[in-house]
């Protein structure tokens, strides 16, 4: 298996680009406080004054912002949010899929119709209004971004895996399953379960990069997490403040940030389905 990898890494020059980049910044989000050399929040002088819009030198590798904050150290820290947001949302909107998808598709009738007709409303509703009027409800807080993702994001995920389990509860060994008494419960989590798993994992890789550009924009609406740094916050503030129309070192860092993440989230998804998926690679 890990010989098999390594191969695909070195045939596949983007997919071992997106790994590259992916662990970059989940190394740079663990060592934030480390590297970073200043604090996001901390106010920079030059001579007693406030460091205002000051554009990349070698105290500031990459500028201030106009409250005279250190872009570079934003920058490092707010990995940090995309990261929880990425990862944690990502896993629960595949869970929650996942199940809803085994659970209609192994049942049929009027449970996979009742789940499937919850699934369509989910579909009918628009992501982005749906997150601002539910964040405006509670408050602007990061788990609360991640509960607003997990509501929407789950239904392309249950729509797939309800699909596969349709097929699979046919096969002979699901057969062979009932007839030898397993209950329903054992056969969803002990025989479908593992032969949906890659796929669900897939939606896994795909779900970060979604969630990511889905907390960047919340976050660069002004609904984003007040006590964290994150990268769409610094779109916000530097829109905002109009240091956008003058100093494009606030904007530029955090929106290629934004675009690199997500790339490599849909990288990394599609070197793990030629993995799953030796048909891909036959094609290659």
């Amino acid at each position: 298996m890990y010989s098999t990898l390594l191969k695909l890494l070195k045939r596949e020059s983007t997919s071992s680009a997106g790994v590259i980049i992916l662990l970059s910044f989940i190394f740079m989000a663990i060592l934030a406080k480390h590297i970073a050399p200043y604090g996001p929040a901390d106010y920079q002088y030059i001579d007693g004054q406030l460091a205002r819009l000051l554009p990349p030198s070698k105290v500031f590798w990459l500028g201030t912002t106009y409250y005279g904050h250190d872009v570079l150290s934003q920058i490092i820290v707010g990995s940090r949010c995309a990261l929880i947001v990425g990862f944690v949302a990502a896993f629960f909107l595949s869970f929650i899929g996942t199940n809803v998808g085994l659970i209609s598709g192994y049942y049929g009738g009027r449970i996979d119709n009742l789940l499937m007709r919850i699934t369509d409303i989910a579909f009918g509703i628009p992501f982005l209004p749906f997150a601002i009027v539910l964040i405006a409800l509670t408050r602007p807080s990061i788990w609360n971004i991640i509960i607003t993702i997990t509501c929407l994001g789950w239904r392309t995920t249950a729509r797939v895996i309800r699909s596969q389990v349709l097929s699979l509860k046919e096969r002979p060994f699901i057969k062979a399953a009932k007839v030898s008494g397993g209950s329903d419960l054992r056969i969803m989590y002990f025989h479908l379960l593992p032969n949906v798993l890659p796929m669900s994992f897939l939606y896994v890789a795909l779900g970060i990069s979604w969630a990511t550009l889905s907390e960047a924009s919340l976050s660069f609406l002004g609904f984003g997490d007040p006590r964290m740094v994150s990268w769409g916050q610094m779109l916000h503030y530097a829109f905002v403040t109009g240091a956008a129309r003058s100093a494009w070192w606030v904007v530029l860092p955090p929106g290629v940030c934004i675009t690199v993440f997500s790339l490599s989230g849909f990288m990394v998804g599609q070197f793990y389905e030629e993995v799953v998926n030796p048909r891909l690679r036959r094609r290659r």
